[in-house]
């Protein structure tokens, strides 16, 4: 950005502040160093090395090459050859191979099974007998006793007579005889004078600008050229084509399974030997013949018996504050705040600051840069960044000529 104007664009010298601001130098060249002239050595430079003295020159033979000649191979003849495989390769009439498959019938077999297993020899059925219980009665043991009430609480404790309880004397309140000091640094100090406002010394903001429209050429469009894309290829899928014929769906299981007539499986389980009788459901139990319910009786609860009896009569709510507080009459204080009362005073008021005295508006000029051709520049070549230099002539007088002197100042867009 410009460091004057704060444009888009850069300037090293704003020709704004030229004349005021840079102050020309004389321009001394750098000392050129004057390169000695080379001289050289007499007498004869020794080259002998020791590769040189101890290296023995064999005569060599030319290579013979191992490759063998190059074939010609003509490709306007037709081939007739046969190769390998289509002559050894020969198809053979392949036969259906018979399946090899047993023909096995299930017969079922006719006999009947005699074969017992141990649990048919060895289990005899017999008769359940229930079995005696041998769980005592659940019955509550009620005893003839008394229930003795009496607890370590209620045999040691002792009741103490309670001490009254210590009232503190309230101290009277002894107000101070000197009058009270009020007096502020700042009513002390604080004295009203008259003034009139401050003018502001900010200049006037006026927008420094152009309506005409911008026709300058960015470094986009100077460096973009278009070009040219084509579209991409696309490429296209092969038409699914059907095989010709018929498919078979045939095939060995389906053409060699015979269906068979299979008889269900006999169960093996032994024949059960169970009895059915008629006689009712004997449902009693043991918890049944040996639970009985009673009657429970809510316990009651043990309360302390009451030492200390209820107040009777009539509250007495008499505190200490309100025994021992005196109402007093308030007295309001006494303002010591100065009457706000401005004094006349016929003398200016100095509003005089080192920025208004020592401040000079200047005229705010557009940044050359701004324009695409700047007027009163002349163009002079552009670098490989792609910025543009111009240069302007400002007519300078010399003490003893009066001719103008040409000024370059570089502006860099």
């Amino acid at each position: 950005y410009c460091i004057y104007c704060l444009s888009t664009y850069i300037c090293t010298i704003h020709p704004l502040n030229v004349a005021s601001d840079y102050l020309p130098y004389d321009i001394v060249k750098r000392p050129f160093r004057v390169q000695e002239e080379h001289k050289p050595k007499t007498g004869k430079i020794e080259l002998g090395t020791t590769y040189q003295r101890d290296y023995n020159a064999h005569k060599i033979q030319p290579v013979t090459i191992v490759r063998p000649l190059e074939r010609k191979h003509t490709t306007g003849g037709k081939l007739d050859t046969i190769p390998t495989y289509q002559d050894d390769y020969r198809s053979w009439e392949v036969q259906r191979r018979e399946p090899s498959k047993v023909e096995h019938m299930y017969h079922p077999p006719t006999e009947k099974f005699g074969n017992p297993t141990t649990f048919q020899d060895d289990f005899v059925p017999r008769e359940l007998i229930p079995r005696q219980s041998f769980k005592p009665p659940r019955v509550a043991k009620l005893s003839d006793v008394p229930f003795d009430s009496a607890t370590s609480h209620r045999t040691s404790y002792i009741a103490h007579q309670l001490e009254p309880k210590f009232v503190r004397s309230k101290e009277e309140y002894k107000p101070s005889n000197q009058p009270f000091e009020d007096l502020t640094t700042h009513r002390n100090d604080f004295k009203g004078l008259p003034g009139q406002l401050a003018k502001s010394c900010k200049p006037e903001n006026a927008k420094v600008g152009s309506s005409a429209q911008f026709n300058g050429v960015t470094e986009f469009q100077d460096r973009f050229q278009p070009w040219l894309v084509s579209l991409p290829e696309v490429r296209k899928t092969k038409e699914y084509v059907p095989p010709p014929g018929n498919m078979d769906f045939n095939s060995m299981s389906h053409l060699d399974y015979i269906k068979h007539e299979i008889s269900p499986a006999v169960p093996v389980r032994p024949v059960s030997n169970r009895r059915t009788t008629n006689a009712p459901f004997q449902g009693n139990t043991t918890t049944k013949e040996d639970f009985k319910a009673w009657s429970i009786c809510r316990q009651e609860t043990t309360k302390k018996q009451q030492e200390i009896p209820n107040p009777t009569g009539k509250f007495y709510d008499l505190t200490t504050f309100k025994s021992h507080y005196i109402p007093h009459q308030i007295i309001p204080v006494q303002s010591f705040k100065p009457a706000c009362a401005v004094v006349p005073n016929s003398a200016p008021f100095q509003d005089e600051t080192i920025y208004r005295t020592e401040y000079t508006p200047k005229k705010q000029d557009i940044c050359p840069a701004n324009y695409p051709s700047p007027p009163g520049y002349v163009y002079v070549n552009t670098d490989s960044h792609g910025h543009k230099f111009f240069r302007q002539l400002t007519p300078e007088f010399s003490k003893s000529n009066s001719n103008p002197i040409p000024k370059e100042v570089a502006v860099v867009s």
